[in-house]
């Protein structure tokens, strides 16, 4: 479920201004060996690609500005993921990146937390549950742009975020990879991920700047098309989770994704759908969302994680 930010807040690190265009972040200090980047980590970024063998996987060292760090591609491509999507749950990353190898994404995080990147944290989220995730340090934030291994344009996250919000990020990852598996499997490329709180970012910078005539159905629809979004009921609707691919055709397309739950009311569930937003639920939770989308007769598909 998209969550409303303030355009001032402190959670949102930079947002593109248009989708495709911006150039990376880079980071001063950072100077890492000038290898060639692997094409899997640069193109297909976090899913999809095989890991290399432990032996096979030798390390490299990257300097920032005083200290080295000595990092596996493996852990590289944790620092990509992780940043990316600010909070990754243990379980997925165990899954996702690691083909369920849980020793060796063990031994990956260790090297990572001791060198001062990552932090490995267990959260409290309802009653007695809790919550393994892990999230850049501000240092590795700094080490990982210096690597050049961050696709064009894709913000990088660092911090931890409330108990909650880390649910729901953590949630955001197993997400794009059920989607972009359904992509890769039709000859697409993800290309990049943004994020609810970009896409809040910049179109409440937009409004911003216009002043009064920000509510303006004019406005408001050229806003909307601006950043490939539509208006429902005088409202923008945000998807939780945008990816920017390229289809086998060398085209650039946009999938506009909703982690639907079963707190959603109809009304948002309606406004949501008509956006064109393609849902994604928990097994458990997909047959009522599915009724709720019957009887409103609309056509809108929910896939289950």
């Amino acid at each position: 479920m998209s969550r409303d930010l303030s355009p001032n807040d402190p959670r949102l690190e930079r947002s593109p201004e248009s989708w495709f265009m911006e150039p990376t972040e880079s980071s001063s200090g950072v100077v890492s060996d000038r290898a060639a980047p692997t094409s899997d980590l640069r193109t297909i970024p976090w899913s999809n690609t095989p890991l290399l063998s432990e032996r096979e996987d030798t390390a490299r060292a990257y300097l920032l500005n005083d200290r080295t760090f000595v990092l596996r591609e493996s852990e590289l491509r944790d620092l990509l993921g992780i940043g990316t999507f600010r909070v990754v749950a243990a379980r997925d990353l165990a899954r996702f990146g690691y083909a369920d190898d849980a020793p060796r994404m063990e031994r990956d995080i260790r090297r990572l937390a001791a060198q001062g990147l990552l932090l490995d944290k267990t959260l409290p989220v309802s009653g007695r549950q809790t919550l393994r995730v892990f999230a850049l340090t501000k240092a590795g934030k700094r080490v990982l742009l210096g690597t050049n291994r961050v696709p064009d344009g894709q913000v990088i996250f660092s911090g931890l975020v409330q108990p909650r919000e880390a649910k729901h990020d953590s949630e955001l990852y197993r997400l794009f990879q059920t989607a972009a598996s359904r992509i890769a499997a039709e000859g697409g490329r993800p290309l990049r991920v943004v994020l609810d709180y970009e896409l809040k970012r910049a179109v409440n910078r937009e409004r911003a700047r216009l002043g009064d005539r920000q509510n303006t159905p004019q406005e408001m629809a050229r806003l909307a098309a601006k950043n490939g979004l539509a208006v429902v009921n005088g409202k923008i609707p945000l998807p939780d989770l945008r990816i920017e691919y390229q289809t086998p055709e060398l085209e650039l397309r946009r999938a506009d994704l909703e982690l639907a739950t079963r707190h959603y009311r109809p009304r948002g569930l309606a406004e949501k759908a008509k956006a064109g937003f393609v849902f994604y639920s928990r097994g458990e939770e997909a047959p009522r969302l599915r009724r709720i989308l019957d009887r409103q007769k609309l056509a809108a598909r929910i896939f289950t994680l």
